[in-house]
């Protein structure tokens, strides 16, 4: 395909990198050992216009297409972070993107603008200790009284869950309906019965906060329903495709730098009289694992390419076609980058097992792919079933 960048997507990269390298990447060391990155990375993209390039002028963003997302997503891994960059995108391309689809004038201006401009922070909470992949089997409630929501039940896995603001919420509205009777709700965390059950240790993306919520009684406005009762399920659907695909680039891009920076020091790493990266096994394997990048680059940008032609210049649903191609790059991608990280770490030999070398970081973040926004055996399944087998 034709390169799919103007002027003003190249401007944009040469922010989101400078932003990366110069504010973000100095400090993810110390983040990475507090288990945190602080509040002001939220504020200061808002104000670089980084967290709503592809959102509308009228909420605080930029007016661009989903490749400003892309652009976005290929270039804060050079944070060398994936925690940092899972946050923001969390923020930009997770919890609010539904929020721009089918929201009120009222409910974009008190959640999406914030969220945009980086004043409120915010998660998605979909996961439940007893569904996570299996979405159409969540037990948290909300039972309409009177003009207010009354919701009950927990979340699991939630990124920005410690200090969100507000939470795109699933439940159910009608807990004998399936699928059919699950809502979204946007749901404020200073409300009373609302508390952070506790904060998850994770294998990777330390630096990034995860967390289980809790819902007691909570009340919240009827207005603050998204779109109607009991179509959470198919809105979810349509807003996933977007999650994975700005994991999937984001991943990308951080096996490419993994790639490069790797056959860097192999041409510096001398062992048994020549450089590592002459060796002919190593030449051999990089070449094949370059080649796995490069597939999956493509696929991605195919499936990229298709969903910003019917979100953003077609603005319709998302076909079956393109909810097939986000799936196929979703899992490809998830085990391509694994593979590479891995590699990447076996060719650093026991150097590549310490925690002082960045490749450490890389490979034990790249794991998430395979498991958060679907499992690939989720998404394969969604492909046999869009294929008709």
């Amino acid at each position: 395909m034709a390169s799919p960048y103007k002027e003003e997507h190249d401007l944009f990269r040469k922010t989101v990198r400078d932003f990366a390298l110069k504010e973000l990447a100095p400090h993810v060391d110390e983040w990475e050992k507090d288990e945190l990155f602080p509040n002001w990375v939220f504020k200061r993209a808002g104000e670089l216009g980084i967290t709503g390039a592809h959102y509308p002028e009228e909420w605080g963003g930029a007016g661009g297409d989903y490749w400003m997302s892309i652009v976005k997503a290929e270039e804060l891994p050079h944070c060398g972070a994936a925690g940092v960059t899972m946050g923001l995108l969390v923020q930009s391309d997770m919890a609010t993107p539904v929020i721009n689809d089918i929201g009120t004038d009222e409910q974009k201006a008190e959640f999406l603008k914030p969220a945009i401009e980086g004043d409120k922070i915010a998660a998605l909470g979909v996961s439940e200790p007893g569904a996570g992949s299996d979405v159409a089997g969540l037990r948290t409630t909300a039972r309409l009284v009177g003009d207010e929501y009354v919701i009950n039940g927990s979340k699991t896995y939630i990124t920005n869950g410690t200090r969100a603001d507000f939470v795109t919420l699933m439940v159910k509205t009608d807990p004998e309906a399936g699928h059919n009777g699950i809502s979204i709700i946007l749901c404020p965390t200073d409300v009373k019965g609302f508390s952070v059950s506790k904060k998850l240790e994770k294998a990777g993306n330390w630096c990034s906060d995860t967390a289980e919520l809790f819902y007691d009684e909570v009340r919240v406005p009827k207005r603050y329903l998204l779109g109607k009762p009991g179509m959470g399920f198919m809105y979810l659907m349509q807003n996933f495709q977007s999650e994975r695909l700005v994991g999937s680039t984001s991943a990308l891009a951080a096996s490419r730098r993994a790639l490069d920076r790797s056959v860097e020091w192999g041409r510096e790493r001398v062992a048994f009289g020549k450089p590592l990266i002459k060796r002919e096994y190593w030449q051999q394997k990089f070449a094949d694992l370059y080649i796995k990048q490069e597939a999956a680059e493509a696929l991605a940008y195919k499936a990229c390419e298709a969903y910003n032609e019917e979100k953003y210049v077609k603005k319709g649903m998302l076909s079956m076609e393109t909810t097939k191609l986000v799936s196929m790059s979703k899992a490809y991608t998830g085990d391509i980058t694994a593979e590479i990280m891995d590699e990447c770490v076996q060719f650093h030999g026991g150097m590549g097992y310490l925690e002082e070398l960045w490749v450490a970081r890389a490979w034990r973040d790249a794991r998430l792919l395979r498991i958060g926004g679907g499992a690939t055996e989720v998404m394969r399944y969604a492909i046999a079933k869009i294929l008709g087998f």
